[in-house]
């Protein structure tokens, strides 16, 4: 992990929620566990931008939601994908995952001559 946290660009907290939830159904917590884990602890999802965006994704129809007894007995809200959610899901990773090569050529070119 850096010493500096990375701040997340608006709209990517949902496809990273989605992508997680495309690995089966989890509770808020391990939505944020495996995001800051898979991430190498570089991204830390605070409970302030996590349950706004599990609602919004509700409300669009790609995240179902029920009440589930957790391993350790406590009553836990568990997120799931919708049908219509995993259609999302595919068609949102694919354009990040455009976006971050697309960004990448850029980033990585070196020009010929001169750019002016």
């Amino acid at each position: 992990m850096s010493d500096t946290p990375i701040r997340l660009l608006k709209g990517t907290l949902d496809v990273l929620i989605l992508r997680t939830l495309g690995w089966g159904p989890a509770h808020g917590y391990a939505i944020s566990r495996w995001i800051r884990q898979s991430s190498g602890d570089d991204l830390q999802i605070e409970e302030g931008a996590l349950y706004p965006a599990l609602r919004r994704l509700e409300e669009k129809g790609w995240v179902a939601s029920r009440w589930e007894t957790s391993e350790s007995g406590r009553d836990a809200r568990v997120y799931v994908l919708t049908e219509v959610g995993r259609r999302a899901m595919r068609s949102e990773v694919a354009a990040w995952q455009r976006y971050v090569a697309v960004f990448a050529r850029v980033l990585d070119a070196r020009p010929r001559g001169s750019i002016a």
